[in-house]
């Protein structure tokens, strides 16, 4: 009987150069898996592979060298250490992130949380072509989130509370795009200088500032290839209900407008992005 390709490959099963050798991409949501994934997955690489994984670009696992025999045992014994295979093809990839604000001091945002649910929204959703999510906690961008078709950045808008402030002035120094200024012993924020950092906020020693957490999402990015570093058209999203009612319109969008084999970046390049400026506004808010 005819091996289909197609579909091992839909289920992260790659051919490799060697006959009836298979690289196996598992699916790793935000880079995280737990000593028991590990454990698994040395266990399998070891009894169906050549003892090795490959960690790849982007925080996924693969295991070269299994067999077209062995699959469908791979993926039983996956299974039972909390393993299972990732997507390869046109749909929704793996969600990458990094550790956000759960672990990482600089973080504003869980992104490990927001990683998950992205990935049950829309892990391998059928598509034109691949399209991929990347979260990233703060400016620092570990993540590099604009190289993504949609990169979600973790923003930090702030309010000074005057009756709570000292006038030490060490957020005007921990601000590293020049918004904040102490005159007078009164701080004042340039808006249109701030990039949502939330080092002042970290930084002050006595709460003198009001923060809420938020993200910063941008479209159309593309690493490969062709580069591209992602645009973002909206203004600080406050919540999570509506940061996912503007993924859905980016990702209806590319799936509406989209040929196939065409990443997201060239179909906003073809079909023109005022209308796709338009859905996104509406989605904003929450029309």
């Amino acid at each position: 009987m005819a091996v289909d390709y197609s579909t091992l490959k839909k289920g992260g099963f790659m051919r490799q150069k060697q006959k009836n050798c298979f690289s196996l991409r598992l699916a790793v949501v935000g880079g995280n898996l737990t000593a028991e994934n590990l454990k698994t997955i040395a266990e399998v690489a070891d009894k169906y592979g050549d003892g090795h994984v490959h960690l790849t670009s982007r925080q996924s696992v693969e295991i070269p060298f299994i067999k077209l025999d062995d699959i469908d045992a791979v993926k039983e014994d996956l299974a039972k250490g909390g393993c299972k295979p990732g997507v390869c093809g046109p749909r929704v990839r793996t969600i990458t992130s990094c550790q956000g604000n759960q672990i990482c001091p600089s973080g504003n945002i869980d992104t490990y949380d927001i990683a998950k649910k992205l990935d049950e929204r829309y892990f391998a959703r059928e598509l034109p072509h691949k399209f991929k999510f990347g979260v990233t906690g703060c400016q620092n961008n570990c993540l590099k989130a604009e190289e993504n078709d949609v990169g979600i950045k973790g923003a930090t808008k702030v309010q000074w509370k005057e009756d709570a402030c000292i006038s030490c002035g060490v957020c005007v120094k921990a601000c590293r795009t020049g918004a904040i200024t102490l005159e007078d012993n009164k701080i004042k924020v340039d808006e249109s200088k701030c990039n949502y950092c939330g080092r002042c906020v970290k930084a002050c020693p006595t709460d003198a500032w009001d923060a809420k957490s938020g993200y910063l999402v941008s479209f159309g990015g593309l690493f490969g290839n062709r580069i591209h570093k992602g645009e973002e058209i909206l203004p600080v999203i406050e919540s999570e209900e509506d940061l996912f009612r503007v993924t859905d319109a980016a990702i209806q969008f590319f799936d509406d407008n989209a040929n196939p084999s065409e990443r997201f970046r060239k179909t906003l390049q073809r079909v023109g992005e005022e209308d796709f400026r338009k859905q996104l506004k509406e989605a904003y808010e929450g029309q």
